[in-house]
């Protein structure tokens, strides 16, 4: 059975110059970097340094003010919606949160009608429909193995409401749902948040999989793995004046103003 990735390239990713301003300042800025297909790129920085803004940029759904990237042969800013034609994303706060009143199977079947209706060619929508629910099932089943999500080890198994799910399952299945697009790039937002060591270590051991495989992941955290191409957000006060790093409390407040302009961006986008 074929993976998500089998057979498919990655995308090269790029940026020099790389910024955006928003409403509040730079969200980040000067970022630069070089990665091959096939990488996995870390995201690096603290809690409402623009690490989300350049995931969503780098993966066409932000537009970068400042600088340029390339993700394969496409240029940001210009080319967003191709980029957002080869890219998918996993968990993003905000942008692609989950139901938590549906089960895993009702996000599975809601996802992969999405990709059957709106990602397919019109010669597939034209093959019988056993064909087509055939190619859906098989894909939505190597989507599950490629994250590493045992539906039959759930509470409920495939009835399990995502609101049942722990954190690192629910990484899972936010990464299967993308996955049955299979997408060459996919970004994915707060990759080791609440996670212990033992489960950090499982998630990043299934990005990296999804790296052998030929897929480039972008995957923002607050501390990078060993071999990563590592980007460091982190900028200073006087470049964000949207971080209040004076106050005590600015981690979490920064981190919802910064989910909101992402949101509120990726919508414009």
């Amino acid at each position: 059975m074929d993976g998500p990735t089998d057979g498919a390239r990655g995308a090269a990713v790029t940026a020099e110059g790389f910024g955006l301003e928003g409403p509040r300042g730079w969200a980040f800025r000067g970022i630069g970097f070089r990665a091959e297909s096939g990488s996995l790129i870390a995201v690096e920085g603290p809690s409402g340094s623009g690490r989300t803004c350049l995931l969503l940029a780098l993966t066409g759904r932000m537009r970068a003010t400042e600088g340029q990237a390339s993700v394969g042969r496409f240029r940001l800013p210009k080319q967003l919606a191709a980029v957002r034609g080869i890219s998918g994303l996993g968990p993003v706060p905000g942008v692609t949160d989950l139901d938590p009143a549906l089960t895993v199977a009702e996000h599975l079947h809601e996802r992969a009608l999405l990709q059957r209706r709106f990602g397919g060619s019109l010669r597939g929508l034209l093959r019988p429909r056993s064909e087509r629910r055939n190619e859906t099932r098989l894909r939505v089943e190597a989507a599950l193995a490629a994250a590493g999500l045992d539906m039959e080890a759930l509470p409920k198994g495939r009835r399990t409401a995502v609101r049942d799910l722990e954190r690192l399952e629910v990484l899972r299945l936010s990464v299967a749902l993308a996955l049955i697009g299979r997408p060459r790039v996919l970004g994915v937002d707060d990759t080791d948040l609440k996670l212990s060591d033992a489960e950090r270590a499982e998630a990043w051991a299934m990005l990296t999989s999804l790296t052998e495989q030929g897929m480039t992941v972008v995957a923002v955290c607050s501390e990078a793995p060993e071999g990563a191409v590592v980007v460091r957000t982190g900028a200073r006060p006087e470049e964000a004046p949207h971080i209040a790093a004076e106050r005590p409390d600015a981690d979490s407040t920064d981190d919802d103003k910064e989910t909101a302009d992402a949101l509120a961006e990726a919508r414009r986008a």
